[in-house]
């Protein structure tokens, strides 16, 4: 059974928006709205980001930022359902500000266009708890929304199980890492998870609601547990012996957000919002949404059989979407200077060419293939130490690794990089995300002439002030060993593919 199975078929096509259709949700909602018959629109910041999903040629892409009200405008233009997927996490102190600001934006838009209907995904609030900053803002933008006069539907949820997200990466890392843990008393907090699957199956339904449909909905699955019950359940699922765990009682939510954050891929900055959730008691009050979609035949999905399934769609290299799909808050957006172009300030450039024996393909499919588990070809440690500094100042760090292994989609994330361009056995363009005093770029171009490959591989930094110029000052020495061994290694790794794969090639002739 598929991980999204489960979608309601749709009596009547409507066109949907869909915001943030490059995040986790987002991006897998779509294809699930055009498997069920609707339209859709999806609303982006970076429209070339989505050209690489498989869904990319089924709809219509509005460019917008969502706190940008005549952007946000034309894009409800004509729209039946607006699904508002949109949130700030991560941004900082402000983002609760953020929220509020961007979901009156819709709202306001959302009204002027007569949209039909909006959807909101939005946290379960406790009754009669302080609730987390998270939490609180979850409930501000379900309030803004359903006052906005356009039929709401919030639907209220917990933590989300599917491969990619990030409360299961962090449930599955620190359960896989850590026989014995010390933890802080939120993993007695009880929780009602809830399968991806299930959320999009719901998420689907709300489009096609009565008119007369405006309130909140708690969703969960069928099982409520304790955060120490789900580590030590999805230590069974995976097959790994009983976890040892010690809760005291002196671990704030910032030193958890910290310390799940060297452990996991996870960032501080996003992790200490989802921690300090899990402080609040996050159970269902009711279960009136299967009024209007009803549950399948077989039930909601489990915790266990959730967790099987997102465990092996990690295991099978199939993950759809990853919570690193989004932007990271704060990445920049300034487009490459490029030399014809570029006529503003200091640019530092360090650049790389080797030719080699290599096919082109065998060259491209190293290229294509870095970074993750495979690493960067020079230095593992001097990559490892600077990953480790960029997530000391609260960066993202090395840990995002790959959503595949072997393939990579323009918005990809790729460690503290981001995939920026993405031109099929010629280019990739890679823009930081670490934490830098500047911009910076990395590039791969691979070439081909007289019969022999070449791989030409750049290094772009735009520095802000002085203490930028003085960055690249500090680290000139190191470029050589660096980026000259990456580029001698990229094209060694490809040198024996390209042999391995003759050998192969002689051995069926033979």
């Amino acid at each position: 059974m598929a991980e999204t199975d489960g979608t309601t078929s749709t009596p009547t096509a409507k066109t949907c928006l869909v915001t943030g259709a490059t995040g986790y949700i987002g991006g897998r909602l779509v294809p699930e709205l055009l498997a069920a018959g609707h339209r859709v629109r999806v609303m982006t910041r970076s429209p070339e980001r989505l050209r690489d999903h498989p869904w990319a040629g089924q709809v219509e892409i509005a460019r917008a930022d969502a706190g940008d009200a005549e952007a946000v405008a034309a894009a409800c233009a004509g729209v039946d359902v607006v699904y508002y997927l949109v949130h700030a996490l991560g941004t900082g102190k402000e983002f609760e500000e953020t929220d509020r600001r961007t979901a009156r934006v819709v709202a306001r838009a959302a009204r002027e266009a007569g949209v039909g209907r909006l959807v909101y995904l939005g946290g379960l609030e406790p009754r009669g708890e302080e609730l987390s900053p998270h939490l609180r803002s979850r409930a501000e933008v379900a309030e803004i929304l359903l006052g906005s006069g356009v039929p709401t539907v919030v639907l209220r949820a917990a933590v989300v199980l599917g491969s990619g997200s990030a409360s299961f990466e962090m449930l599955r890392y620190l359960t896989e890492r850590l026989p014995v843990m010390v933890t802080p008393r939120w993993v007695h907090s009880r929780i009602q998870p809830i399968a991806i699957r299930d959320v999009l199956r719901y998420l689907v339904g709300c489009a096609t609601l009565p008119a007369d449909v405006h309130r909140c909905f708690d969703i969960g699955g069928p099982d409520v547990m304790t955060y120490l019950e789900m580590m030590q359940r999805f230590a069974a699922v995976a097959r790994l012996p009983r976890r040892r765990i010690l809760p005291v009682p002196v671990l704030s939510p910032g030193l958890s957000s910290h310390w799940v954050g060297v452990v996991t891929p996870v960032p501080a900055s996003i992790a200490r919002p989802l921690v300090e959730s899990l402080r609040n008691t996050v159970v269902c009050a009711e279960h009136d949404i299967a009024q209007y979609v009803p549950d399948p035949p077989e039930g909601l999905l489990g915790f266990d059989e959730a967790v099987r399934l997102a465990i092996q769609r990690v295991k099978d290299q199939t993950v759809a979407t990853r919570w690193s799909s989004a932007s990271t808050p704060g990445a920049p957006s300034d487009p490459l200077p490029t030399d014809p172009r570029w006529a503003g300030g200091t640019l530092y450039l360090d650049e790389k060419t080797r030719e080699t024996s290599a096919s082109p393909e065998a060259l491209w499919r190293v290229v294509e293939g870095i970074g993750g588990e495979t690493g960067w070809y020079s230095f593992p440690l001097a990559w490892e130490v600077r990953g480790w500094l960029d997530r000391a100042v609260g960066g993202v760090g090395l840990r995002r690794g790959r959503r595949s292994p072997s393939d990579l989609y323009v918005g990809d994330a790729l460690d503290f990089w981001r995939v920026e361009a993405l031109e099929e056995g010629r280019l990739l363009r890679l823009r930081a995300e670490m934490r830098l005093p500047g911009l910076a770029w990395l590039e791969f171009h691979v070439e081909q002439e007289d019969g022999r490959s070449r791989l030409r591989q750049r290094a772009t930094f735009k520095p802000n002030g002085l203490f930028g110029n003085l960055y690249w000052w500090v680290l000139v020495p190191f470029h050589g060993p660096i980026f000259g061994g990456m580029v001698r290694n990229i094209c060694r790794a490809a040198e024996q593919g390209t042999a391995a794969a003759a050998g192969q090639r002689r051995a069926r002739a033979a």
